[in-house]
């Protein structure tokens, strides 16, 4: 073989690859443009839909594939596995109604139905606002709501609680709690032992024990994994969230509309 025609050998044997890798960068331009002319479409659907906000930028998002909801300790979370993100956000329809908080309240709801508040063990003047309190006489967050009831109380604006305990996350919980429930007075002995003063022998009774169990199913069946969590007015917050907690004490002092016409 002469030397021309190896090198006309070679040449014939690069134009397989030359002939894949145009078609490659053909392939790409024509995705980079079918790209781009969905997201303009996007864009333009989104303004169309939501045309009382304003958008400063618009691109692509870093999640792929489908989303999923899931319920987290009351909260709703979204979950795309594709690209393993996980995602806290409000979803909007394009009517504006907020479905992550109307599927919250479905599952404050279904929670509810759950609940003996028969069996709970109550707190403050029957004729005041009721709130149900998922607690844990360990948790400093469960002190921290204590002390806040407290200083409502000393403003005026008492609140009647419903308390379960919830002996499942710190191991002293259920014999706190079923010391609390074995005293004399077991509102006073829930504001020492949330205060810290918890004595060296702790108190035990057979009512107290099976109080303390039955708060346990109650927890497991609502599915509890927190604490404090406080549901009001058909909403569930988890931990200490004292912005909510001081609103719905506000709405509740407010006075109520009168119906009809005065004379």
């Amino acid at each position: 073989m002469t030397r021309r025609t190896r090198r006309l050998a070679i040449a014939l044997l690069g134009l397989p690859a030359l002939f894949a890798s145009s078609t490659a960068l053909a392939q790409q331009k024509s995705d980079d443009a079918t790209l781009a002319a969905a997201a303009a479409e996007a864009e333009q659907q989104l303004q169309q839909t939501f045309t009382n906000l304003q958008f400063e930028d618009f691109g692509p998002s870093p999640i792929t594939g489908p989303i999923y909801q899931a319920t987290a300790g009351g909260r709703i979370i979204y979950y795309a596995p594709k690209s393993q993100h996980l995602i806290f956000a409000a979803v909007y329809n394009k009517d504006g109604i907020n479905l992550t908080a109307l599927a919250q309240e479905q599952g404050a709801q279904r929670k509810l139905k759950v609940i003996d508040p028969a069996k709970a063990f109550a707190i403050g003047p029957a004729n005041a606002p009721t709130v149900i309190e998922f607690t844990d006489p360990s948790c400093p967050y469960c002190m921290a709501l204590e002390r806040f009831w407290e200083a409502k109380a000393a403003e005026g604006k008492p609140v009647r609680r419903l308390v379960y305990f919830v002996s499942v996350i710190h191991p002293d919980a259920a014999s706190k709690a079923e010391h609390i429930l074995c005293s004399p007075d077991p509102q006073a002995e829930l504001k020492a032992v949330y205060s810290g003063r918890v004595p060296a022998t702790l108190r035990q009774c057979t009512e107290g024990r099976k109080k303390v169990e039955e708060d346990a199913k109650t927890v497991s069946s609502v599915g509890i994994s927190g604490t404090p969590t406080v549901i009001v007015d058909g909403k569930v917050l988890t931990g200490f969230q004292q912005a909510e907690l001081e609103a719905f004490l506000d709405r509740q002092a407010q006075p109520k509309a009168v119906s009809g016409a005065q004379r």
